[in-house]
């Protein structure tokens, strides 16, 4: 079963994360009740992929200003039908930030994710009200990159900007809780915890 890979980094995270079986469940249920929970099209959500990228000295953490929602946010997006999660995230970041020299953090037979969240995406409308896009859930598992020295940013056009933040720039930039957990769980380094 190609879900079967996502469903063991679930159960690996739950051990770690006992606090979050709910958020564990919710995606499971999705997991197994949904054949295409991969793809965009499925509802009432759909599996997600996103990163949080720390600098190659762990000082410093990456963040997009996402256009469509119009905050601070880690890169990330739609698997469009790829069970290889771990993958959908790096592609992401690629994509959304221009770094290419990327490394997941943790063992490839151990791979877990740094965090999961269960988010309602609004729905979309066009210049004239007509929907675009219903609402609908993102059920994003974060994985922890680390990307190497000397790699230049490109800003895609999925985002207003895109910079690299200290700890306390993170707190001035947002109060988003999932991305405060991210930063408590990761970092980057130096700042009073959150």
């Amino acid at each position: 079963m190609h879900r079967r890979p996502l469903l063991g980094m679930l159960e690996h995270y739950t051990t770690h994360y006992p606090g979050e079986v709910e958020t564990v469940q919710r995606i499971e249920r999705l997991v197994h009740t949904s054949a295409d929970c991969f793809k965009r099209t499925c509802r009432p959500g759909h599996i997600t992929g996103s990163a949080w990228v720390l600098s190659h000295d762990r000082r410093h953490c990456l963040l997009v200003h996402h256009r469509k929602l119009n905050r601070w946010l880690q890169p990330g997006g739609h698997a469009d039908g790829q069970a290889d999660i771990a993958e959908v995230a790096l592609r992401e970041v690629r994509e959304e930030s221009g770094l290419q020299d990327l490394e997941l953090v943790g063992s490839e037979e151990h791979l877990m994710p740094l965090d999961i969240d269960v988010h309602c995406i609004p729905a979309r409308t066009d210049t004239s009200g007509h929907v675009v896009e219903d609402a609908h859930e993102h059920h994003d598992i974060r994985f922890l990159v680390v990307a190497a020295a000397g790699q230049k940013l490109i800003l895609s056009d999925e985002s207003h900007d895109l910079r690299w933040f200290t700890h306390d720039e993170v707190l001035e930039a947002t109060d988003e809780e999932s991305v405060l957990r991210m930063l408590r769980k990761a970092g980057p380094l130096g700042g009073e915890p959150v």
